[in-house]
């Protein structure tokens, strides 16, 4: 890089400590402002720093691996999690369910599910270290992009028998900790939305650029990552690339690293399917956490609105440097590995005055990522563990300094395991699939079925996890759609065996819950207690929220799909998948929209 190159990433690094090292003193307050802001951040911040945390650079490099390889169909594949379509389900009603608990984690939420006694301790325990598992594997997996795509650009030699990207991704976090460990939400959220628009900015560059100067020919060649490491270029054709009709099967080569994916619709239901069930489950991690800080149920739909559109412009930027990178392989050799188009692109194409400034969005993108996830995991650890269980006389001081000090622990961790992966996709597919596997059929079932205890839950969490950790450590290489349901249906086993061996949760939290929450589903042994009125109004409430969420995901995925038609130049596609999102939105506007509520005390009666 140019020595101005250089300036702009110091300058932009030191901007960033700044935000957010004048945020310290607002956390300094205790751990409800280190970890949820008070609850008093505006919804269009806390959905901004929720954009700038979903668009990481490890995320975004498997992505235009994917869109590189197979064209708009490569969308299609990160259904499992990268098109991040959870946010439908949050901006319609998980959201707003979340949020009323009035907890600051997951594991606390337990509590309000299940009780104060043993059977909510328990689940609260377990909670509280599935996410930590959850928390270092999502570090490992920052870990590797980072270290790939800034390795790239500041050539960090290797030392002391450590590879250069275990550097590179070292001083990422180093700098990322600063503010994060002194500042808590508050520096994480501010330094986000200053990140996010250097994010924003540097998508509408490389996208004006892509389109105004880069055009893909009729026929081109592309590479295909092999299972044994090796590359193989493929020829494809422009109308099949842009093409956003997914096809039943692609046909790759068996040796392919992407064969798995060949019976491709079969491929894409299961995704879906996949989406539907963890979505109707809630979120967690630093996603939970901007619902948990929200102030209003109105606000935690707004920002989950805000959220979906700036993320679509994500797509967009992906389409671009896949279209970028096909561009430098018709001009001479084709770029071997899928997941190093991105470094390559603004290695090669992005001109010397605007190199540093779109390195710098990038490392913004990652970073804001990292800090979110670290004080998410740390509140667990603070919260959940150490002050419920270990000290729970602990003082302000102490809670601040294990906030502090179980963030730091956690990156280390996380930054070790990364010496152990291969790749991206290798980590990505194993926290999306079989990690996630383990996880969501307990956190669905909580909303939807009273009879579910903690005991039940913390025994499906528990087993699901396990069978998480040795399908990797004993099968690495087995198909992903096998690994999922080798976690999923183990966890389910467990859940459903222990729950109905042990008792029922106590009535009163029973209908305390319901009460709160209003969740749709199998209550009826607590809704039959209710009053008729309270009952309708109920009702009226989860027919609008089933309606809108069947409106909102294929609003959500043609609103993405329709941005990367612009940038790959198939207005043809544009048009029609555009239309789809006006007419959508219309819907949305009637069955969502116009019912967002400004409540903030929810009491027995809610407003219709």
């Amino acid at each position: 890089m140019s020595p101005l190159a250089y300036i702009v990433i110091v300058i932009y690094i030191a901007a960033v400590i700044v935000v957010g090292t004048i945020m310290q003193r607002y956390a300094r307050q205790g751990i409800d402002a280190y970890f949820l802001g008070q609850r008093s951040l505006p919804w269009w911040a806390l959905g901004a720093s929720g954009m700038a945390s979903n668009l990481d650079v490890t995320g975004t490099m498997i992505n235009t691996a994917f869109i590189f390889t197979l064209g708009a169909m490569g969308f299609f594949i990160e259904i499992r999690r990268g098109v991040v379509l959870i946010m439908a389900f949050l901006m319609v009603f998980m959201g707003k369910w979340n949020r009323r608990a009035q907890v600051m984690t997951l594991a606390e939420w337990m509590r309000f599910r299940f009780g104060e006694g043993r059977q909510g301790n328990i689940a609260r325990l377990i909670s509280a270290i599935s996410m930590l598992v959850m928390t270092i594997a999502m570090i490992t997996y920052f870990c590797i992009g980072a270290g790939k795509f800034i390795g790239e650009f500041l050539g960090i030699p290797a030392f002391a028998g450590l590879p250069s990207q275990f550097w590179a991704a070292a001083l990422m976090i180093f700098l990322a900790m600063i503010y994060t460990v002194a500042s808590g939400l508050y520096g994480v959220v501010w330094t986000d939305v200053f990140q996010g628009l250097l994010i924003f900015g540097t998508i509408i560059f490389i996208c004006i650029m892509a389109v105004t100067q880069f055009s893909l020919p009729e026929t081109f060649q592309v590479s295909m990552p092999m299972k044994d490491g090796t590359f193989q270029t493929i020829e494809t054709t422009r109308e099949a690339w842009t093409s956003f009709i997914p096809d039943w099967q692609l046909g790759l080569p068996e040796a392919s690293a992407y064969s798995i994916y060949n019976l491709f619709c079969i491929a894409i239901l299961f995704y879906l399917f996949k989406v539907t069930i963890e979505g109707s489950g809630g979120a967690w991690g630093y996603m939970l956490q901007r619902y948990l800080a929200a102030r209003s149920d109105r606000d935690a739909g707004l920002l989950s609105m805000l959220w979906t559109v700036l993320l679509a412009f994500r797509w967009s930027f992906i389409a671009s440097i896949a279209i970028m990178g096909i561009c430098i392989g018709m001009s001479g050799q084709v770029i071997d590995d899928p997941e190093t188009v991105l470094p390559v692109v603004v290695n090669q194409l992005i001109p010397i005055g605007f190199k540093g400034l779109i390195i710098a969005g990038l490392m913004a993108a990652s970073m804001s990522t990292f800090d979110s996830t670290v004080n998410s995991g740390a509140s667990y650890w603070v919260k959940d563990i150490y002050q419920t269980f270990i000290n729970p006389n602990a003082s302000n001081r102490q809670l601040m300094l294990h906030s502090r000090g179980s963030s730091i622990l956690i990156v280390v961790i996380g930054l070790l395991f990364s010496l152990l992966i291969k790749n991206i996709n290798e980590i990505w597919g194993w926290i999306t699939m079989s990690i996630s596997g383990g996880l969501f059929i307990p956190l669905v079932v909580r909303w939807y079925w009273w009879r579910l205890n903690g005991y039940g839950f913390a025994a499906g969490t528990a087993a699901g996890m396990v069978a998480a950790v040795l399908q990797k450590a004993f099968f690495p290489d087995i198909p992903e759609y096998v690994s999922f349901a080798f976690s999923a249906s183990t966890s389910l086993l467990f859940m459903v065996l222990v729950t109905v061996l042990t008792r029922p949760t106590d009535k009163s939290v029973l209908e305390n819950f319901y009460k709160i929450t209003r969740p749709f589903g199998f209550w009826n042994p607590v809704r039959n207690a209710l009053a008729a009125v309270v009952l309708e109004k109920i009702n009226a409430e989860n027919l609008r929220d089933r309606i809108a969420v069947c409106l909102a995901v294929p609003w959500q995925i043609a609103l993405f799909i329709s941005l990367m038609m612009v940038v790959m130049k198939r207005f043809d596609n544009f048009a029609i998948l555009f239309t789809i999102v006006i007419v959508l939105s219309i819907c949305l506007y009637f069955f969502w929209y116009r019912h967002l509520s400004d409540e903030v005390k929810v009491d027995d009666t809610p407003e219709s």
